[in-house]
């Protein structure tokens, strides 16, 4: 992958992180400054970490799967932006809204459920990179800058942008899934 690819993929996969972050200010209408930079941050590190672990066991069992691995990253990456238009298309219900949005437990959930499509890329990037310092250090960079503008910017504009950022998220990743696919079965 180059650096553009790995640039629109880092933003794909931010697209969650930054969904939640614009519903932080739904949760809480004061959000200090330091709690914005500590929830970015986590997201930020969450991304960054779990496409390395998705890599690193990939490639234990890269010898079972390299004559497959294009397909593996095509249905992974596919899957995963099935389920962004899911849960983008589906009704929020009142009873799902977290009370506290700053807790542990709630930061926490939030951080594993918006990074395990990451830990999915980790395993499909088996098929394209021989390093995966760089992708996840972008990953984390722009999940954490993401999350932090979302978290700035929902207080006011959250009405005009909720959505879209999953569909763009979900487009990019099946652009890339079918770029590998591609790829590897004709060149």
């Amino acid at each position: 992958m180059n650096i553009f690819q790995i640039l629109l993929l880092a933003f794909s996969l931010s697209a969650d992180a930054f969904a939640v972050s614009i519903t932080t200010w739904l949760q809480e209408k004061k959000v200090k400054f330091h709690q914005s930079f500590s929830m970015s941050a986590c997201f930020g590190f969450f991304q960054a970490i779990m496409p390395v672990i998705g890599f690193y066991f990939a490639t234990l069992f890269l010898w079972v799967i390299s004559g497959y691995d294009h397909w593996i990253a095509f249905i992974l990456l596919a899957y995963i932006g099935g389920n962004m238009i899911y849960e983008w298309s589906k009704e929020s219900n009142e009873s799902d809204k977290v009370t506290n949005i700053f807790w542990l437990r709630s930061l926490l959930f939030l951080w594993i459920a918006t990074s395990i499509d990451a830990l999915a890329v980790g395993i499909s990037l088996t098929a394209t990179e021989s390093s995966i310092l760089l992708p996840a250090i972008i990953i984390g960079i722009i999940t954490f800058i993401a999350s932090f503008i979302g978290i700035e910017f929902g207080k006011k504009f959250w009405k005009h942008i909720w959505g879209h950022a999953e569909i763009i998220g979900w487009g990019i990743l099946v652009i890339i899934g079918l770029k590998i696919l591609i790829e590897h079965l004709y060149f």
